[in-house]
Parts: C-alpha cells; structure tokens; sequence
C-alpha cells in the first residue's frame, strides 16, 4: 500500500473541529444524557438519582476532555459508565471519536474499556426486561459497530487526503515540466540564433575589417568587400526569418510547412562565403555534394562546419583552416576541423558558448563533439554524427 494512504496526518483535537459542529455534537450528547437520565430516575431510589445526576454531569464535563484526549477521557467514560447508564450516550461518543482520530489499537482499548464497564453496570442495575447475557451481546455489537464506524471514517478521510495530495504533486510535477520545457525552448532558440547570427555577423565584420585597413585597396576590392557585407546581411535576415519560423513549429526536425535549413549540400556555398570574406579554408570533402544524409544529421554537419568556420574566425584571424569530412552510411560521419592559434585564442569573448551548443546538438542526433589543443599549439575540433543505412 502506498504510504501516503495510510498517514492519517496528526490527531484531530477539539480547537481544530468547527466551532458549528462542537454545538451541534454538545447539545446531541446532553440530549441523550438528559433521556438515559429521565429513563434511569422512573425506577431508581433517591440516592440512585442524585448519583446519576452527579455522574451525568461529570460525563459531560469529560466531552472536551475527550475531543482533547481521546484514549484518556475515553477510559475515564469507561470506568463511570460501570456506575449508571447516564454515561452510556459519552462512553459511545469516546469509542466513535477515538476510532475516527486516533489508531486502531488505541480506539479497540476505549471500546473495551466500555463495554467492561457496561458489563459490570448490567450485573447490579439489571434491567428486568432483557437478561443479562442478551443485554451483553447488544452492547458489545453497539460498541463494535461505533468502532467499525470510526475506523472506516478514518480510513475514507486519510484516501481522500492522499489523493488530494497526488492530485497537488501532479499539479506541480506538470508546472515543472511546463518549466523545464521552457527552458528547454529558451536553450534551443538561443542556440539556433547563435549558429545563424554568429556566422553572419563574423562575415561582416571580417569583410568590414579589410575595407577598414585596407582603405587604399582597389576599387573592385572594395566593391567586392561591400558585396560580401551586402549580401551577409541579406542571408542574416533570411536565416533569421527561417529559424524563427521553425521554432515555431511543433516538430523541428520535420516541420509541416518551414523551409528545411542548410544541410551538408550547402557546405560549398558556406565556404565561398568564407572565402570570399578573406578566410583561408582548404576542404577535404570526398563525400561530395549528392550525398545522402538524413535531414537531421544534414543540418547538425552543417552547423558545426559553420562555427568551426565562425570560431576561427573570431579567434584565429588570418589564419589557414582545414575541414575534413569522412565515413559511409552504417560507420557514421566524421567532421574533423583544424586551424593554427593565435596567442589570444583562449580567451573566447562568448565563454565557449558554441563549442557548448554543437556537442549539445550532436548529443540530441546520437553523436559527439571534441575538441584540444595539440603540442603544436593546433586547435581540432573533431565531430562524430550516426549516418544510418
């Protein structure tokens, strides 16, 4: 059984009972003493009344003594209702509340304790009407049934609690998964507008550099710089534009109506762009431009073909980059990138943010990312990407 099924959290005590019901179960319980009382004085003698008056008001003063202490002034009711059958209406009340709050151990005691005294009460105030051992049995069976009564109470309380309790920790479980969700698409947003951006950007101002420090180169030199610029621009906006419409699809890897993105059959045209900008990429492709990728391992290849390229950029100005690619449809693809470091390469302004990204995205397609630095002070990146048969 589950646990929270059976915490019956703890005792209910008389203050945490309303203020309605108290009366209300006050003036139920008087009644009943006020008749056991009128009942028991038509044939007792003078001493016998006063005694159960006395003791029906001692057995009313132990109701808050019972709504405080159960098993205590359930015991006390117990004793007294071996003396007059005035108690019998708050000995029953001390078995039912017992049961309804307090374990079941302690709850079968009070209704022992009862039906003990209801026993002794019957052998020296015989009523003459119902023998002994008949008068017995109708008690035991009344307290059981008050016993019965207070424990299933309990038992429906405590369930339907608990399932009040699953009900608020799925309540909260769904808004941690809302949560995590979010974070999730904030996580991905930011990555595809840092491999979209951080690539054009770089192009710009790689293009806008040469114009700056070269401001005496020829004019078709400048001409072609701005076109470079021009059209960097161009392409930023339309990749924007892409991105942000297949975030808002529901399924990214095949959206219904989103254009599908670059995959490795742009690779030629995001070299050019390099090129064109004044990077140095020498390409070892012996795949070729009709290979056949699945779409999602397509975009991945390209995306860390492309911040390769943009991080040497940033952090190897003028340096000569190499990229690699290799593999066959069953062993994967292979991605290796390399470029020489300048002395101020480590210290990347975006904290290693897309290095960070591309093995996040290779590691949602199945594969990996590396990267070090060898002896020679030679930057790899290497890449693995499972290519299905």
């Amino acid at each position: 059984m589950n646990r929270a099924t059976c915490d019956i959290g703890p005792p209910r005590t008389w203050r945490s009972v309303p203020v309605g019901v108290v009366g209300v179960s006050t003036v139920a319980i008087g009644v009943l003493v006020a008749t056991a009382l009128w009942s028991a004085t038509r044939s007792s003698s003078t001493i016998l009344i006063r005694a159960d008056v006395a003791l029906a008001v001692a057995a009313l003063t132990l109701v808050p003594v019972i709504a405080r202490r159960p098993e205590f002034g359930g015991v006390l009711a117990g004793l007294l209702v071996a003396l007059s059958p005035v108690v019998t209406p708050v000995a029953s009340f001390a078995v039912l509340f017992t049961a309804r709050n307090r374990p079941f151990r302690q709850a079968a005691a009070v209704a022992a304790v009862g039906v003990a005294g209801e026993a002794a009460q019957a052998l020296w105030r015989p009523m003459p009407s119902l023998p002994y051992g008949w008068r017995l049995l109708l008690m035991t069976a009344a307290y059981a049934a008050l016993l019965g009564w207070g424990t299933w109470a309990q038992a429906r309380h405590a369930l339907l609690r608990a399932l009040r309790d699953r009900a608020r920790r799925a309540e909260q479980e769904q808004e941690r998964r809302v949560m995590e969700a979010r974070a999730a698409e904030r996580s991905r947003i930011a990555r595809e507008m840092h491999d979209v951006l951080a690539h054009r950007l770089s192009l710009l101002a790689a293009a806008a550099g040469a114009m700056e420090y070269r401001p005496d180169a020829p004019p078709e030199r400048l001409s072609a710089a701005a076109g470079v610029i021009r059209a960097s621009a161009h392409h930023a906006l339309d990749e924007l534009r892409e991105v942000i419409t297949l975030l808002r699809s529901d399924d990214t890897d095949s959206p219904a109506d989103a254009p599908p993105g670059q995959t490795l059959a742009d690779l030629p045209r995001l070299v050019d762009e390099a090129q064109a900008a004044g990077q140095q990429v020498e390409v070892d492709d012996p795949l070729g431009p009709a290979v056949d990728l699945p779409p999602t391992v397509g975009r991945t290849a390209y995306r860390i073909a492309q911040e390769a390229l943009t991080n040497a950029r940033k952090h190897a100005a003028g340096q000569p980059v190499r990229l690699a690619l290799g593999g066959t449809p069953g062993s994967g693809l292979s991605i290796a990138v390399s470029n020489p470091t300048t002395p101020d390469s480590g210290a990347t302004s975006d904290g290693g943010a897309g290095l960070i990204g591309l093995a996040e995205r290779a590691a949602l397609s199945g594969g990996r990312v590396t990267h070090h630095i060898d002896a020679s002070g030679r930057f790899h990146l290497t890449a693995w990407l499972p290519w299905s048969t």
